[in-house]
């Protein structure tokens, strides 16, 4: 099943939307893509999952069996040489 488009309607500044119209004319790419973009790497900054399987990976490194051990605990198993 394919999911609908979800539409939105969102109201620029008229210097952001100077900038980005330029951007999307410097980059040909359309304001769809650059906002696609934009969200996509704001999720990420937040450490949203987008997809299902990103969402799976992120519940898998939740648990702290599945870290790998930091190099302070390395630090502290080394026995000191005499």
């Amino acid at each position: 099943m394919k999911q609908q488009a979800v539409r939105r309607r969102i109201e620029f500044d008229p210097e952001t939307w100077h900038a980005l119209d330029q951007l999307g004319l410097e980059s040909g790419k359309r304001l769809q893509d650059l906002a696609e973009e934009a969200f996509r790497d704001l999720l990420k900054k937040y450490r949203r999952p987008i997809t299902l399987r990103d969402a799976l990976r992120e519940s898998l490194r939740m648990q702290p069996a599945n870290d790998r051990p930091s190099a302070t605990v390395h630090r502290l198993r080394r026995v000191p040489a005499k």
